[in-house]
């Protein structure tokens, strides 16, 4: 039985196969196409080509892509929708995407806020108003609009109006369409919950292209027997129809998946992971073998959002960095690359553009295309140029750490032959010979997963006994998404006192991850 991993980035797509050991038993690096399928193509078919399995053996396909993230950046692709807010008239002050670009906003067409939501303590702020809803969605319907975004004021707490309007959409609208509630995406605080999941709403059809695009490319390939399922942003699979439901979790996935392939590859759970590609590094942590979640609200193409999201920081460098040096003697490099044309333009493959990686190739840190072509830069500038990569490394680490002290650093991604091994900060630099695409690995090798989030009153329910049944339902949660049970583990557990609730109440959540049955 074998596994197939990709990850599409925005310079590589990158592919392997693994067989039921986790032995690498094949993998390719094919540059990413303006028509991603393209791409995915081409690395499903050399990948099989090189590693001539049968076809039929391959059980399991494992896509982690950029194309929600692109959409969103782009203004591409985003799908017509309606705004439902629950909470009025506590909420009429500040309506929804009042601070979203222009060109963002026009993919709302028609908003409302309507009575209902409730108190931070669970109790009914104003009685649910089903008939402006009703109203609402009969308007959407009439429009020709197929997806909504409903929120409601504390839902985190109660979802049971958000509910409600749900079910109203669906008996109005059809079963076609497409409902995302904020419950179900976002966190604590009204506005960037809702932000998330506009965002959600929108990105339905872009969730259809690249689900629908991938099983036709494994088809198109002769791979027919694979069950298939998308990365999500904290390291774990989804299912293709959860992917659809939720295609925002799809945000971030890359990093995620190259901090799961790191862990994986240098046997390390605790761990800050350097992803270094063509024009950027992400840096991201490994935490108990998996990427440690931000835990403040992150910024997507301008909008700010409070679902769950990797702590990842990217800095502009990469293997296709441009190496200048300025009137002062001074050299600096990047932000801008070459990108996927690296080797067209890079000086070692007979370009004119000096990179990042004709420096490395000068200084003997790795060998690729002609070095005789990078013979003519002085050891002087070369050794500055490598001086300001190191700098921007090590600065990115530092802003990464949670202490003083000295962490492991493990160097993945096809940049990553630009990197010395000895980095200020780092305890030891870790490298594999499959840490370029550390990323499709991460893919191949996830786990599902399950998460249980809730606020509970420690003087209601005592706090051992909340857990524990936090803790069940969480493994529930991934059994149900797929795990094999007897592999279900907690990974991640936190309970934080929320001082403006009354009692002893927390914010208790637990996240359990298993094997895919």
């Amino acid at each position: 039985m074998y596994k197939l991993g990709i990850d599409v980035g925005g310079t590589n797509t990158d592919a392997v196969l693994i067989d039921e050991n986790r032995n690498v038993v094949a993998s390719v690096k094919q540059h990413t196409t303006p028509d991603a399928y393209d791409g995915i193509l081409a690395a499903v078919h050399a990948v099989l080509e090189q590693s001539n399995v049968d076809k039929k053996e391959i059980r399991q396909a494992m896509l982690g892509t950029t194309q929600c993230t692109n959409a969103i950046v782009e203004r591409k692709q985003l799908a017509p929708i309606g705004i439902l807010r629950i909470g009025a008239p506590a909420t009429r002050g500040i309506p929804p995407m009042v601070d979203w670009a222009e060109e963002l906003q026009k993919i709302a067409v028609d908003t409302a806020i309507i009575g209902g939501g409730f108190e931070y303590d669970g109790k009914e702020l104003a009685a649910f108003d089903e008939a402006a809803a009703r109203g609402f969605f009969e308007g959407l319907k009439a429009k020709g609009v197929t997806s909504v975004a409903i929120s409601c004021v504390f839902s985190t707490v109660r979802s049971d109006h958000e509910l409600a309007a749900a079910r109203l959409a669906r008996e109005i609208m059809g079963d076609e369409a497409h409902i995302s509630i904020s419950s179900e995406i976002g966190s604590m605080g009204l506005i960037e919950r809702e932000n998330a999941t506009i965002l959600n709403a929108a990105l339905y059809k872009v969730a259809r292209s690249f689900t629908e695009g991938f099983a036709r490319s494994l088809e198109d390939e002769g791979v027919t027997n694979a069950q298939v399922y998308l990365s999500q942003n904290d390291g774990t699979l989804m299912t293709m129809e959860y992917a659809r439901r939720y295609p925002i979790l799809t945000i971030a996935c890359g990093p995620t998946n190259s901090i799961r392939g790191a862990s994986y590859l240098s046997k390390l759970t605790n761990a800050i992971v350097i992803d270094v590609g063509g024009t950027t590094t992400d840096l991201g942590v490994i935490q108990n073998g998996f990427p440690r979640e931000s835990s403040v609200a992150v910024t997507i193409g301008g909008v700010r959002t409070n679902f769950r999201m990797p702590d990842v920081t990217s800095i502009g460098l990469g293997g296709g960095s441009i190496v200048r040096q300025k009137a002062d003697g001074t050299v600096t490099v990047g932000p801008d690359s070459v990108g996927y044309q690296i080797t067209e333009k890079a000086l070692v493959f007979g370009g004119n553009v000096c990179t990042a990686t004709d420096i490395a190739v000068r200084l003997g840190l790795t060998e690729l295309g002609d070095k005789t072509r990078v013979a003519c830069l002085s050891e002087e500038f070369a050794k500055k140029a490598m001086a300001a990569i190191v700098e921007l490394a090590e600065d990115a680490i530092d802003s990464m750490k949670l202490s003083s002290e000295d962490v492991d650093v493990v160097l993945v991604g096809g940049g990553s032959i630009i990197l010395p091994e000895t980095l200020a900060g780092a305890k030891a630099v870790h490298k594999h010979s499959y840490g370029g695409v550390a990323n499709a690995i991460g893919s191949a090798i996830s786990k599902v997963s399950g998460t249980y989030e809730q606020l509970i009153d420690y003087q209601e329910i005592p706090r051992e006994l909340a857990l524990a049944q936090a803790k069940k339902e969480a493994s529930a949660l991934a059994v149900a998404a797929g795990a094999i049970p007897e592999t279900v583990e907690i990974i991640d557990m936190e309970d934080v006192p929320l001082q403006y609730y009354p009692g002893n109440t927390c914010r208790v959540k637990v996240k359990a991850a298993g094997d895919l049955a």
